[in-house]
């Protein structure tokens, strides 16, 4: 036969190779994570519950889903297995210690883009404004409506002087 018949199965073989070992690393990664659990341990279900782990056993683990309550799940279910930190901002919304980048402050509303004096609170800006038109142009539109709208006696459109 000749080889460049055969390249395209080559081709095909290793790619199914690749793609077999990328699982396989999947696999025994998940598979070490849910290792390293112990009783104590936050962890989150391929559901998206978030639980504690009160006991192991083979192919199974005991949940605390709230306290007092517990939940028999396999093994196979815990998509993540968290740390303390991120177990408690998760599930009891403690707040972690925020970093003070240089004193920078970021506002809360949009007051702090004029350009205001602190001191005087008078603005400092200049006070060249671009007319682009458009708002004249809507002014006019306006006036002529409420214009006709005085001249059709009242009457909304469709309405008939037929009583």
């Amino acid at each position: 036969m000749n080889p460049v018949t055969l390249l395209p199965f080559i081709v095909l073989i290793g790619a199914m190779f690749l793609m077999t070992r990328s699982a396989k690393k999947k696999q025994a990664a998940a598979a070490a994570m849910r290792n390293e659990m112990q009783p104590g341990t936050g962890v989150r279900t391929i559901g998206g519950m978030y639980a504690t782990v009160k006991e192991l056993h083979d192919d199974s683990v005991l949940l605390e889903i709230a306290p007092g309550v517990h939940a028999v799940y396999a093994k196979n279910s815990i998509g993540a297995v968290l740390d303390d930190a991120e177990y408690n901002r998760i599930v009891h919304g403690d707040e972690e210690e925020e970093l003070d980048v240089d004193g920078a402050v970021v506002p809360d509303d949009a007051s702090s883009l004029t350009e205001l004096d602190d001191a005087t609170d008078e603005d400092t800006s200049d006070d060249t404004k671009i007319d682009l038109g458009k708002k004249a142009e809507a002014d006019e539109a306006e006036a002529a409506d409420t214009q006709a709208d005085k001249k059709s006696d009242g009457k909304a459109d469709g309405e008939a002087d037929a009583e």
